[in-house]
């Protein structure tokens, strides 16, 4: 387990790390609803811990659920599938804290690389990204459901892990 402080400056809560279990599923599902138009399911989280995909939740020392993001690894690759933010702590600097643990996981298992795909809509996550290091390096065209009308963009995006 990992705790982190919430900021350096400011001593508030801790967290930590900790693996996802069925267990959590049920405070999951309504914090991966309220985030997207069109959010995992059930199954689709299940599929990932049955897979072995690195899923990992973000926790307060009061049990609040503040994240969650699920990787998987293939070689030298690491592919974030999902990471989220509970609406209700947005804006905090946790998403950085999660891409922070993701990066320091996929360097402990030897990745090259982290991708991932974004909605070609949703700016304010691709600039969480471009902060973070990622590069914009292409799309995916008619990647994403949308609730009115064609299929969105998706961004695709990296980051280099070693030189």
């Amino acid at each position: 387990m990992i705790s982190v402080q919430s900021s350096p400056s400011e001593p508030q809560d801790l967290v930590h790390f900790e693996p996802l279990s069925p267990l959590w599923l049920e405070a999951l599902l309504p914090i991966e609803q309220q985030a997207y138009s069109h959010p995992w399911t059930r199954g689709n989280f299940q599929d990932a811990m049955q897979a072995g995909y690195e899923a990992q939740l973000l926790v307060s020392d009061t049990h609040e659920l503040l994240g969650y993001f699920v990787a998987m690894i293939v070689l030298d690759e690491v592919h974030l599938l999902n990471i989220t933010v509970n609406p209700a702590h947005q804006r905090q600097g946790w998403a950085r804290i999660m891409l922070d643990a993701l990066a320091l996981w996929a360097r402990g298992r030897s990745a090259q690389w982290i991708w991932l795909e974004v909605r070609l809509s949703n700016a304010r996550a691709r600039a969480i990204y471009a902060r973070h290091g990622f590069q914009e390096v292409g799309q995916r065209k008619n990647y994403y459901p949308s609730a009115e009308g064609p299929r969105e963009h998706a961004v695709l995006m990296s980051l280099k892990l070693w030189p």
